[in-house]
């Protein structure tokens, strides 16, 4: 199903909750909506469900106003990170619930709803459980039971609002590649709410980065990783490291002097640089290169951390990732520079990169 996002405000009393949201979703899709807290990304799931209604603009689904449908009409499967199981029902009336629930005229025979249910069950790889009770369940269980829950309804759109949350990081990442494969089977339209960038860009066909109720930007996992458009997202998707600048005919400059980077047609004035700690390359003939001072080095993993000192007062400090057998001291010299970056002038909108 194709999903629309026109031009929605939601206001809480005086409140924005978000300004003007504009979003297509197509047919098959599968969209993350990834930000931090109060970004407006729950308040747009709950308006896409019809739990929530925009104070301007419309939701359309498949062209049809959906304000004009009820919430049955919808026909959208959710799915919380708290489950919503009913404590006092099995596996299998869990997973039944939302067809046994149907108008007497649309509703299945009970029949069929327990063949339904069964298959369901067998297709979230849960067979033989049925009989069980959610607090007989582990905590992926239960995740696996809601899915299947909002699966029976065989839903128009699936809406998951932090569906991983409450799990440990092992169970979350088995369960991502679970929900990846079982989005690729099903082909349901699918949308889901994370603040986790690392769940996003592994899931996601799509991310919708938001920050402070807008859209800051929309592509697929790669674009917003290696492609970020503004200070935010660069910070918020991935690890990031940031040094204040200077622009002067296309030359950047730190501290007052010319660092071998290009901020070509930008314009003159202070900006920040932003690159990513991995994303360099270090050796002292680097023409151009940024000298710093090792403050800190630790392992981590298969690399390297390094946080170094930059500038007289060392009063600015960045993190560089190096092989693992780097050698290195405290207090020595690193000379580095960003392989690829983004600089963005303070006061104008305009990006450099590299």
């Amino acid at each position: 199903m194709q999903v629309s996002v026109e031009n929605v405000v939601r206001t809480f009393g005086t409140t924005p909750a978000l300004y003007g949201v504009s979003l297509d979703i197509k047919p098959g899709e599968l969209v993350a909506l990834l930000g931090p807290s109060g970004s407006g990304k729950t308040t747009l799931l709950r308006i896409l469900a019809g739990l929530d209604f925009p104070t301007e603009g419309r939701v359309l689904f498949d062209g049809e106003d959906a304000a004009k449908l009820t919430v049955q009409e919808r026909n959208v499967g959710l799915v919380f990170q708290n489950y919503a199981l009913f404590r006092n029902m099995t596996v299998l009336d869990n997973i039944g619930f939302g067809l046994s629930v149907r108008p007497h005229a649309r509703r299945p025979s009970r029949k069929e709803i327990k063949r339904r249910a069964l298959e369901l069950l067998d297709f979230v790889q849960l067979s033989g459980l049925e009989a069980r009770y959610p607090s007989q369940l582990s905590g992926g269980q239960r995740q696996r039971v809601a899915f299947a829950r909002a699966l029976a309804i065989e839903p128009r759109v699936l809406l998951l609002d932090e569906p991983f949350g409450a799990l440990d990081a092992k169970v979350r990442r088995d369960l991502r590649r679970w929900l990846r494969e079982i989005h690729d089977k099903t082909g349901h339209t699918t949308v889901f709410v994370t603040h986790d960038q690392e769940e996003a860009l592994e899931l996601a066909d799509r991310v919708v980065v938001m920050s402070q109720g807008k859209i800051e930007q929309i592509g697929t996992p790669d674009e917003v990783y290696d492609e970020p458009n503004s200070p935010f997202v660069f910070s918020f998707i991935g690890e990031s490291s940031v040094l204040p600048v200077e622009l002067k005919k296309g030359a950047v400059l730190l501290d007052g002097r010319k660092i071998g980077l290009s901020g070509e047609g930008l314009p003159d004035g202070p900006a920040t640089l932003f690159f990513r700690p991995h994303d360099v390359a270090v050796g002292s003939d680097l023409q151009g290169g940024i000298e710093g001072i090792v403050s800190i080095t630790r392992r981590n993993a298969g690399a390297r951390r390094v946080e170094l000192e930059i500038g007289p007062d060392g009063d600015r400090r960045v993190e560089i990732e190096l092989p693992a057998n780097y050698k290195l001291s405290i207090s020595g010299r690193v000379v580095f520079l960003p392989k690829h970056y983004r600089i963005f002038p303070d006061t104008a909108a305009e990006t450099a990169t590299s």
